[in-house]
């Protein structure tokens, strides 16, 4: 046999069809699925297909479009408001090396850097969603039978949504970035393993263009950090969110003390102004969360919160004490936060 990849779902690919990548987006009909209700992110109005790749809005003007296999959901201000973010987060990303041309790279995330190059961020990641392929997806796959309805917000390349869509589910994937390195661009790499492209949106989590109870469970992938108002970015996923849905918090960085993250926050942006001739601050986003303001966050919307602790090796386990020796900060902590609606 020719040098193949074993893919989850049981097939195998050879190994010189990795590095080749579709010219063509998927049409409208392929990555987006029919039982997806969308409404419009400016009025919340529903939105009807009435073309191939458009959906207008009939009260307020705006047009949901397809563009290069991305639903455009983000209105011409909102757009305006993001672009200095956007612009200082791929220039980051750029630098720090993510990304790459081959598509080995991209299908083996979150478990493995093939170039090298943030190998210890990806052991991070992988230990993260290994914790949740064992521990949430099982429970969650007990409960829909028929596979669950997945909203990924902070999607990046895709690779969650590609992960899940590979154990047969049917996802979603949000993000603000769209270029074809590090942003929902780079998805094109797993529509020739897939039997259906998943659908990308390049949309706000605060705004979010669907329909209310779209999704059995709703993931921030390493994004509700971004936020600036916790409850209302909370409160929109929740709207998406089916009443027996879950909801799980990923790679967002946690703390017992709030001055630790504030500190945390300090360092962060002394370091990128150094670096980069910016602080990376252009839109007030939050940065980190702590566990009261999770506990309080579970009282105000209603929320009964697990929290799952990943295994990232001997020597993350030790950081604590290592800070406390030194006389250092408390280190930032990344459990995964798995939510759902309290019953009443």
């Amino acid at each position: 046999m020719p040098e193949c990849l074993l893919f989850d779902h049981g097939t195998y690919l050879p190994m010189s069809s990795l590095n080749t990548v579709p010219t063509q987006a998927p049409s409208s009909g392929a990555s987006l699925r029919s039982s997806l209700v969308l409404a419009c992110p400016a009025c919340r109005t529903l939105l009807l297909n009435k073309l191939r790749d458009s959906f207008p809005c009939p009260s307020c003007g705006f047009e949901l479009r397809l563009v290069d296999g991305i639903w455009a959901a983000l209105p011409t201000g909102r757009l305006k408001y993001h672009e200095q973010f956007i612009h200082e987060y791929e220039t980051i990303r750029l630098a720090e090396g993510r990304g790459s041309g081959a598509a080995t790279y991209y299908l083996s995330l979150p478990y493995r850097d093939t170039t090298g190059n943030l190998d210890w961020q990806w052991q991070i990641r992988g230990a993260t969603y290994r914790c949740v392929e064992n521990r949430v997806w099982p429970a969650v796959e007990s409960h829909f039978r028929g596979g669950f309805d997945l909203l990924d917000i902070g999607a990046g390349t895709g690779w969650l949504s590609y992960r899940v869509a590979l154990r047969g589910h049917r996802p979603v994937a949000l993000d603000l970035v769209v270029n074809e390195l590090d942003g929902l661009g780079a998805a094109r790499h797993y529509w020739p393993v897939l039997k259906q492209p998943f659908a990308c949106f390049q949309a706000e989590m605060d705004a979010l263009p669907f329909a209310e109870g779209q999704f059995d469970v709703v993931v921030f992938n390493a994004s509700l950090h971004y936020s600036t108002n916790y409850l209302n970015t909370l409160r929109e996923a929740l709207r998406c969110l089916r009443p027996e849905g879950h909801l799980l918090v990923m790679d967002s960085p946690l703390y017992h003390a709030e001055e630790s993250g504030r500190q945390m926050l300090r360092e962060r942006h002394l370091r990128f102004k150094k670096k980069y001739g910016f602080p990376s601050d252009s839109i007030p986003s939050i940065e980190f969360l702590t566990f009261a303001q999770v506990e309080s966050l579970g009282r105000e919307l209603g929320l009964s919160w697990k929290v799952l602790r990943p295994w990232y090796g001997l020597v993350w386990s030790v950081r604590p004490i290592k800070a406390w020796l030194k006389g250092g900060r408390e280190p930032s902590k990344f459990h995964v936060l798995w939510g759902q609606r309290t019953v009443r």
